[in-house]
């Protein structure tokens, strides 16, 4: 059989290895991509680091990663509407399509969901084998670096999305990758105010590129400032909560205004003390989020960037696949945007 590279997961402990491994066949309904870029997402660090999450999911040896582009190499014999060389990426979270949240279209919530580079061999490879129901064309009028981080994306889409942004006052926490994707959703969907919060001087950078009001570090700048600066004099009226910190959280819930609403993304620990008669009192609405609206997410993703959302600037690192050590590197640092993996050359 023919032979491609691949980043490896081949056992326990921290890294990653690159190997050389069979070009998988496609099955009668999946799809085979030629992967040309791939972007880092925070759960392949996980499985780098090898953290508890990763060695709890994660079963050894697989090639993880589960954003990316590229252009098909081989279609399986059932598969229609698509033709070798077409570009593509593709939704990671694969459904099982029988179950109760699947027939009312809610597949993103699937109670048998399978996910690409966790449970399946994924994109860090020259290859990828793909169920053709989760392969997704994409506008050639979008850069293929953007088409490649269209999972985090739509995470971000989602999430921003969950409630009415016209008009209202935002509070973000964290701004991260997905959080300063928020940032750039909101004011394209009209918010009055975006305010976001980290610890982290560079990614707070990232998030005023993309447009954030204020973005403010808490241990300088405290929320009640940054409100009384923005005139927001009863609190925000919509909260996406990107962090996974109780502080941060536990802020956010102390600084909405009644009957406010709040989108949770990010993963608080278990232990997580909650200010609970605040969100009953206020009035407050919480929505957790998990992966994207399939596929109502991916069409508006697609046609803000085709309206004009520029979400270039929280790309800041491009390495080759075979210099991943440096590339994780630079993830472990946090002083980075989001950084791609060129499969191609």
């Amino acid at each position: 059989m023919k032979k491609m590279k691949a980043l490896v997961k081949l056992k326990s402990g921290s890294g990653l290895w690159l190997e050389e491994k069979n070009i998988p066949e496609p099955g009668i309904n999946d799809i085979l991509i030629r992967v040309k870029k791939s972007a880092i997402c925070g759960t392949d660090l996980h499985i780098y680091n090898w953290d508890e999450w990763a060695q709890k999911t994660i079963k050894t040896p697989i090639t993880i990663g589960h954003e990316y582009v590229g252009h098909i190499a081989a279609l399986g014999s059932g598969v229609k509407n698509f033709t070798i060389g077409d570009r593509v990426t593709g939704e990671g979270h694969i459904a099982c399509g029988h179950c109760r949240n699947c027939w009312r279209g809610k597949k993103h919530i699937c109670e048998n969901t399978v996910g690409i580079g966790v449970h399946l061999d994924g994109c860090f490879a020259q290859y990828i084998r793909v169920p053709a129901s989760n392969v997704l064309k994409i506008s050639e009028h979008i850069d293929d670096d953007i088409v490649s981080i269209m999972d985090p994306f739509g995470n971000a889409a989602h999430t921003a999305l969950s409630f009415p942004l016209l008009a209202e006052d935002v509070l973000i926490t964290g701004a991260g990758l997905i959080g300063s994707m928020a940032v750039g959703i909101c004011k394209f969907a009209g918010a009055r105010n975006i305010v976001v919060t980290d610890l982290n001087e560079y990614r707070l950078a990232i998030a005023r590129k993309m447009g954030a009001t204020l973005a403010i570090n808490p241990l300088k700048t405290s929320l009640h400032d940054a409100m009384q600066e923005l005139n927001i004099h009863k609190g925000f009226d919509i909260g996406l909560e990107m962090s996974g910190s109780p502080a941060a959280f536990n802020d956010m819930i102390s600084e909405m205004y009644n009957g406010g609403k709040i989108a949770l993304l990010g993963i608080l620990p278990r232990a997580t003390g909650i200010s609970w008669d605040k969100i009953i009192f206020k009035g407050l609405t919480l929505k957790g989020i998990y992966g994207r609206e399939m596929f109502e997410t991916w069409y508006k993703m697609e046609q803000m960037l085709l309206c004009g959302l520029d979400i270039s600037p929280v790309i800041t690192h491009r390495y080759h696949f075979t210099e991943f050590e440096k590339a994780f590197a630079v993830m472990k640092e946090g002083n980075c945007g989001k950084v791609i993996l060129d499969f191609e050359n």
